[in-house]
C-alpha cells in the first residue's frame, strides 16, 4: 500500500481514531494500519465467540425462569412478572422487547421476546437484587455449583467487552485472551457439550498469534 493509500485511509478512518494505533506502531502509519486490520479481525472473532455465549445464557435463563413461573404462578410467561419480582427498569426493557418482538404485525411469542432483550436485561438478573428471589428461585440451576457473585462478575466483564466492541473500540490493548477464557467457561457452566462447540470454532487463539509485533523507533545515530 503506498503513501497516498494510507495517507486517504487515515483521513477517512480519521487520525483520532488511529492515534491508539499509531503510539502502538512507533508513530509509524503502515503499521497502524496493520495493527487496525488485525485489530477487526480478532474483534470480529471473539464477537462472535460472545455472541454464540449470548444465545446461550438467554435460552439457559429463559428456560428456568419460564418453569420456575408454570410451577410458582401458573404461568410460563415469565417476563409478564405475575409475582411482581422485576424491577421498574426490567419492566421497560420487556416493554420495548415485545414491541420489536411484534413488529411488522408479528404474533408474539416468548421466543421472539427473548431474543430482543439484550445481554445487559440478562446481566442484571444475576445481579445482587434478584438474589433472594430468581436466583434462588430458579436461575441457580443454570449454573450447578457456581455462586451468584461469580457468575454475575463473568458476566459482567464479557457484557462491557461486549459494548467495546459494539462502538468499535480498540481490542489489542486489552485482555482478549481473557475474555475469550471466561467466555468458555461461562459456557461450561452452562451446558459442556455448548462450549465444546463453541470453543471449537472460536478463532481467537490463532489470531493473537499472528498479532502484529509494534515497531520500535530506531535511534538516531
Amino acid at each position: 500500500m503506498n503513501v497516498a493509500e494510507l495517507t486517504t485511509l487515515e483521513r477517512r478512518w480519521s487520525p483520532e481514531r488511529l492515534t491508539p494505533y499509531r503510539a502502538a506502531s512507533g508513530g509509524d502509519l503502515a503499521a497502524a494500519m496493520a495493527l487496525y486490520e488485525w485489530n477487526a479481525e480478532v474483534s470480529a472473532a471473539l464477537g462472535t465467540t460472545l455472541g454464540h455465549l449470548e444465545i446461550l445464557l438467554r435460552n439457559a435463563l429463559h428456560e428456568e425462569l419460564m418453569a420456575w413461573s408454570r410451577r410458582r404462578y401458573a404461568e410460563p410467561s415469565w417476563y409478564l412478572d405475575p409475582g411482581a419480582a422485576l424491577t421498574d427498569e426490567a419492566h421497560r426493557d420487556i416493554a420495548k422487547a415485545r414491541i420489536r418482538a411484534t413488529r411488522d404485525g408479528r404474533q408474539e411469542t416468548p421466543g421472539r421476546v427473548v431474543a430482543e432483550l439484550n445481554l445487559g436485561f440478562w446481566r442484571f438478573l444475576l445481579a445482587t437484587r434478584y438474589d433472594a428471589t430468581l436466583w434462588r428461585g430458579c436461575l441457580y440451576r443454570a449454573f450447578p455449583g457456581q455462586r451468584r457473585r461469580t457468575v454475575h462478575s463473568a458476566v459482567g466483564r464479557l457484557h462491557e467487552a461486549r459494548n467495546r466492541l459494539a462502538h468499535h473500540e480498540p481490542m489489542f490493548n486489552r485482555p482478549v485472551a481473557d475474555l475469550r477464557a471466561t467466555a468458555i467457561q461461562v459456557a461450561g457452566w452452562l451446558c459442556p457439550v455448548t462450549r465444546d462447540w463453541i470453543n471449537a470454532r472460536c478463532r481467537v487463539h490463532p489470531l493473537l498469534a499472528a498479532k502484529p509485533r509494534p515497531v520500535i523507533p530506531q535511534p538516531r545515530r
